[in-house]
């Protein structure tokens, strides 16, 4: 017998004075579990007591979402009321008229469940003798009934409504131990002498469906939540499941769960929203996941997919893994402060957690080496470098062989971080290492993908057109691309950025691939994209540091376009990275260089400041830092004469100045400097462009050196650049009077020449601080460099900064002076030089 989906309206009620009279009763056992059921037919003196705004009333409020995102949890019918006495009231109106009322409560100690069925308001005409009550149990599968003794074939059993005061009711009881389960009821009336019989369903034409051991649930919030009576909510979206089947687990090393439930599509949800409250504190289930079956799959969902919204998740392996039912272990922040930088402030230092410090070399425990906790025992180094934030390329479970930027979840941290086999201790550990890092005023940053998902993740089996681009072409079809500003998707995002900041403590995140965030339904590029506007408006995100970047990990470039920013949006300066580069191997323009110095003024003007503006030369693909000077097969890259490795003197000591000369200039614009990983030691692919090709951080290359000599001079230009916060982290825009641009000895600038590559510039402080000059030589010759006038006759210009000097004279905090009398200083070929005026007396 095929039992169909029932609609129903519950409403609350509860029971009293109950008196019980056994007819008849009868055990068995069956399944898989041998649990115990009774079916008895009574009558039951019932005192109905309308609860509606009374004291023992527990309300589920409707969610209600800002107008970013969409209502996905439509207007249910259904009132879930709980009782001193734990009675459940379900209501369904029938074909014919009339309604069937169903009261759900533990008896006997709470040993037992009875189950009583009552119709109201049916009008029967005189030749109506007698109304049956065909019913049938189900777990996992609602086509299938599990058997019962005296049932017949089918499953099903017949019991009489027994009648009294012109009220028509039945009552089965079942053993504690069987649920949870489903009633399926279907009546059966005997009309005349004749005995014709005629059915009674739903108003649907269905079956009535009544769960029995577990609530009908609620749909908010999504995922599970523990409530304090030990009943777990599970709440679930897909909207183009036919079936939703919630699997628990007693033992995680079986396949097969210990418990399936299939949901009904009435009972158990609400819009698009699947849900179940069942109680688990009696029963040893550890772990859950969900099996869906929809045309697209014929119906059959044989795999048990993830929640997408588990915080606390076992991974088994490519393709199986499990929510686990357990809140975040409870964690400790007493006395952390967020650091809460300002942007203008921040130093960023970029690194992959895993190769940071897995290398022998780093000298640190097996069960650290590698982890959260290996940051947080390098916290040193960072503090010696100047840095103040550091930022984690992504840290979500991901396709190892795809690597970080190809997540398949999004709500939990990778096991590959932490300690192993416990998910509770890989967060702990990240938790860890935030607090030690913001006890030190040093802000953690994420990178983060929202925009396409792994070729394991479940999202596709869950529901694939909500989740991702089902139109717009084949390329995005082909990348899993997430449809972001769906209003589901939208809603996914933004609650597992709010989880990170509220649960992790996270300061900010970078968002990889941006450019998709603005695509529309269709694949379209939206100019007011629902997403980044929800999220540069939303009172806690707002709040944290945004970064969008448009490099794409499938075409392995970065994207240019316009993004909406709404004056929040930090950008990731891919035109500061290109055009650097330009410069330096002798392409750019001097015009290009002086935008880029003065804050990207082209791209940050309207309505944002050079603190938008991350700056970056190398980034964790494409060429690292000894590479770009190195291989001319590299796009916008010069190997200074000869390509790979050299022995010759000459093409060494230009690549060393070139280094400097990237540092440098990274440290001297407006904007916030993003230094890369490995960069500092020396570190090389040989050319390689691929993610794959980077390798662990060599921990024994720092002091080398090159080593020892970078590592150094980034640590000067981070204590220079604090010090003088007030020309070089601005959170304004230079004015016309705190800038002079200067050509070679003393002339103006050659705009307008495409083949000058010197440019000078005097950034005037306001006193009592002191003014700097910065000079930069990208050409092949050297250039006599008019150092300007200063006011004071006591003040002189003193050498901070020559990169073409061999080291450690290439640098100094008490600067060199300028020998008297001479007012011009000769830069060499390919180098920079900095200037600061001071006074001697």
């Amino acid at each position: 017998m095929a039992v169909l989906p029932v609609p129903y309206v519950m409403q609350p009620h509860c029971v009293g004075n109950e008196s019980f009279e056994s007819s008849k009763s009868f055990s068995t056992s069956h399944g898989r579990y041998g649990k115990r059921m009774t079916s008895v037919s009574r009558k039951l003196d019932l005192r109905r007591i309308n609860l509606h705004g009374g004291q023992f009333t527990k309300p589920i409020g409707r969610i209600s979402y800002s107008h970013h995102v969409t209502k996905a949890i439509a207007t249910s019918d259904v009132s879930v009321v709980k009782t001193l006495e734990n009675v459940l009231t379900y209501r369904f109106w029938m074909e014919i008229g009339g309604q069937l009322k169903v009261m759900v409560k533990k008896t006997n100690n709470n040993k037992k469940y009875g189950v009583y069925v009552e119709v109201e308001s049916l009008q029967f005409d005189e030749e109506q003798r007698e109304l049956i009550m065909i019913w049938g149990i189900f777990r996992d599968d609602s086509t299938s009934f599990m058997p019962v003794q005296e049932s017949s074939t089918d499953g099903t059993t017949e019991t009489p409504f027994v009648k009294d005061c012109d009220r028509l009711s039945a009552e089965l009881e079942f053993e504690e131990s069987l649920a949870p389960f489903y009633v399926s009821i279907l009546l059966k009336s005997k009309l005349g002498s004749n005995s014709k019989t005629s059915t009674i369903r739903s108003h649907r034409k269905t079956n009535f469906i009544v769960p029995v051991g577990f609530r009908s649930g609620r749909p908010s919030p999504l995922g599970i939540s523990l409530l304090s009576d030990g009943f777990i909510n599970f709440a679930f979206f897909s909207r183009n499941a036919n079936s939703v089947v919630l699997c628990l687990y007693a033992d995680t090393t079986v396949e097969k769960p210990a418990l399936e439930i299939d949901l009904d599509p009435y009972v158990n949800r609400s819009g698009d929203i699947w849900h179940a409250s069942i109680d688990c504190s009696s029963l040893p289930f550890v772990s859950y996941g969900y099996r869906c079956r929809s045309s697209s799959t014929d119906g059959k969902g044989h795999r048990v997919l993830l929640d997408p919204y588990a915080k606390v998740i076992e991974d088994f392996g490519p393709r199986k893994c499990l929510g686990r039912l357990c809140n975040e272990s409870a964690f400790d922040w007493s006395g952390e402060s967020r650091p809460n930088l300002p942007m203008e402030k921040l130093i960023v230092y970029r690194l992959n957690v895993a190769r940071f410090t897995n290398d022998k070399s780093s000298k640190l425990p097996r069960d650290i080496a590698g982890s959260f906790s290996g940051i947080s025992d390098k916290l040193h180094y960072f503090k010696n470098l100047g840095v103040n934030a550091v930022l984690l390329e992504p840290i979500f479970p991901f396709d190892e062989q795809k690597g970080p930027y190809f997540p398949w979840h999004f709500f939990s941290p990778g096991s590959l971080y932490g300690p192993s086999g416990d998910p509770n201790k890989v967060a702990n550990s990240l938790k860890e290492m935030v607090k030690k890092l913001h006890a030190n005023r040093m802000e953690v940053l994420l990178e983060v993908v929202f925009t396409h998902t792994s070729e394991i993740s479940a999202l596709r089996e869950i529901d694939n057109s909500s989740y991702h681009h089902v139109e717009g072409g084949e390329e995005l079809k082909s990348r899993n691309s997430l449809n972001c500003n769906y209003p589901i998707v939208q809603q996914m995002i933004l609650e597992c950025l709010r989880y990170w900041v509220t649960e992790f403590h996270i300061d900010g995140f970078c968002f990889i691939n941006s450019s998709s965030l603005t695509r529309g339904f269709h694949g379209e590029f939206l100019s007011r994209p629902p997403l980044v506007e929800a999220i540069a408006f939303d009172p806690l995100l707002s709040k944290v540091k945004i970064v969008a970047d448009s490099w794409d990990p499938h075409e392995m470039e970065m994207k240019e376009i316009v993004f909406p920013h709404w004056k929040r949006w930090a950008e990731m300066n891919a035109k500061f990275c290109s055009e650097m580069r330009n410069f330096f191997r002798g392409k750019g323009s001097i015009s290009s260089l002086a935008t880029r110095l003065c804050g990207s003024g082209d791209l940050f003007l309207g309505g944002r400041s050079p603190a938008f503006s991350f700056n970056f030369v190398t980034r964790n693909v494409g060429p690292t830092l000894v590479d770009l000077v190195s291989y001319s097969s590299i796009e916008s890259s010069w190997n200074c004469g000869e390509e790979g490795p050299t022995n010759k003197i000459l093409v060494l000591e230009t690549r060393l100045k070139q280094i400097r000369n990237f540092i440098f200039v990274l440290f001297v614009s407006l904007g916030v400097p993003v230094l890369n990983m490995g960069d500092e030691c020396g570190q090389s692919t040989r050319g390689s462009l691929e993610y794959s090709d980077r390798i662990s951080f060599d921990w024994s290359a720092l002091k080398s050196g090159f080593g020892t000599q970078v590592t150094e001079f980034i640590s000067f230009l981070s204590s220079l650049r604090i010090r003088r916060n007030d020309l070089l982290q601005k959170r304004s825009f230079l004015k016309e009077d705190n800038i002079e641009w200067h050509g070679a000895e003393g002339g103006p600038p050659m705009w307008d020449d495409p083949s000058c590559k010197f440019l000078a510039m005097t950034l005037k402080a306001d006193p009592p601080l002191s003014d700097l000059f910065v000079a930069f030589n990208g050409g092949d010759c050297s250039e006599k460099v008019a150092l300007p006038p200063l006011a004071a006759v006591d003040a002189n210009w003193v050498c901070l900064v020559d990169t073409s000097l061999p080291f450690p004279g290439f640098f100094t905090e008490e600067g060199v002076p300028l020998e008297d009398g001479l007012e011009t200083y000769e830069m060499k070929s390919h180098s920079c030089v900095l200037f600061e005026a001071r006074s001697f007396i």
